[in-house]
């Protein structure tokens, strides 16, 4: 076997560095187990009823915040599917065409079919030089993992993945039981933490333990409760941590709020129709991450595409109010809880939240 060049060697080391914050979390979490089941509960606890409710509570969050974690890490990211793959003949053609508009309408004959809604700023269809493919609808490159992730959130090196489809209600359930397990060692942990400093407990190796679990669960509990908390935000806005910055643009102009069909629809989106799944890691994310219903009136699909930042059908307000094509069936039951689709001229260039696209 021939010798690996300068560049595998980089790879594979960037590989390995990529895994310290993770065995860092391991670590911190193997300790605080330590701490808090050993060192408080069995060695410093004197109440029996007390440490056996605290056992069991804490072993419940500790599963439950281990569980998702883990599926946080081990899920690999969702790619797009072989559709929005060019075929031979139009990689071919894209290679011979030079940049410009005969490069659009090459990309634009390819995607016709495809359930796709969103341009680029410009006004262009998203393709991925790297991936050689068209991107669906929220789908973006990730140069950490130098793959397109559909509905990429964002690259977190804290568990060496994308969160995006495929994981995103395990990275969710993540945040939210780690909260919930620091808060719950800081509440437990409070008492014995004053003791300490009124020199009620011993001078033991616990008395150390006790402290310093004290303080990383508040110091963490501070920041996940933040991190969990705009997380929430975006969820009720279906929005991923790229579109807040970035505001989608689709084919009438950007809109900041084009996928959002309303806070229920929205929870539903990502945790499903099924509420005995919600606290679970279990993926019960509804869709196939390639097609996503909007809350937009889209131009009619014969007319040209309008550059961003330009609302068509302000200007034509008798434009019909649908898709250019038709969405997914997968996709097509979140529309259609007594969903009524108006034509009014009025305003005809936004549609009630919690509407969607018409089948």
């Amino acid at each position: 076997m021939a010798p690996s060049g300068p560049g595998g060697v980089r790879r594979r080391c960037r590989r390995v560095l990529y895994w310290i914050p993770v065995v860092f979390i391991s670590l911190l979490l193997g300790w605080s187990y330590y701490a808090y089941a050993i060192q408080l509960c069995i060695v410093s606890m004197e109440n029996i009823g007390e440490q056996v409710v605290c056992l069991m509570a804490y072993h419940l969050l500790f599963a439950m915040f281990v569980w998702s974690y883990w599926k946080t890490i081990f899920t690999l990211p969702m790619n797009p599917s072989k559709e929005f793959h060019l075929s031979y003949a139009e990689k071919e053609l894209l290679e011979r065409e030079p940049r410009g508009e005969a490069h659009q309408e090459v990309l634009r004959r390819a995607a016709k079919d495809l359930p796709i809604y969103t341009r680029t700023m410009s006004g262009a269809i998203r393709y991925c030089d790297r991936c050689r493919l068209i991107k669906p609808d929220r789908c973006h490159h990730c140069s950490v993992c130098d793959k397109c992730i559909l509905k990429m959130d964002h690259h977190c090196p804290w568990v060496n993945n994308c969160v995006g489809f495929s994981n995103y209600k395990f990275f969710l359930l993540f945040l939210a039981y780690s909260l919930l397990y620091c808060l719950f060692i800081a509440a437990t942990d409070l008492q014995y933490f004053i003791r300490f400093w009124t020199n009620g407990l011993p001078d033991t190796q616990a008395k150390f333990h006790i402290m310093f679990l004290f303080f990383a669960a508040a110091m963490f509990s501070v920041s996940l409760s933040s991190l969990f908390g705009y997380h929430c935000w975006l969820v009720s806005k279906n929005k991923s941590t790229l579109e807040a910055f970035r505001n989608p643009v689709f084919r009438h102009g950007t809109d900041k709020n084009g996928f959002s069909l309303g806070f229920s629809k929205n929870m539903r989106q990502v945790f499903g129709d099924e509420k005995k799944y919600w606290l679970l890691p279990i993926f019960s994310s509804q869709g196939d991450g390639c097609s996503f219903p909007t809350c937009l009136v889209n131009q009619d699909p014969e007319q040209p595409s309008t550059p961003a930042g330009l609302n068509s059908t302000a200007k034509n307000p008798e434009n019909h109010q649908f898709p250019a094509k038709p969405l997914r069936e997968s996709q097509s039951h979140l529309l259609t809880d007594s969903q009524t689709w108006t034509e009014n001229s009025s305003n005809s260039g936004r549609c009630k939240a919690g509407e969607g696209n018409p089948i």
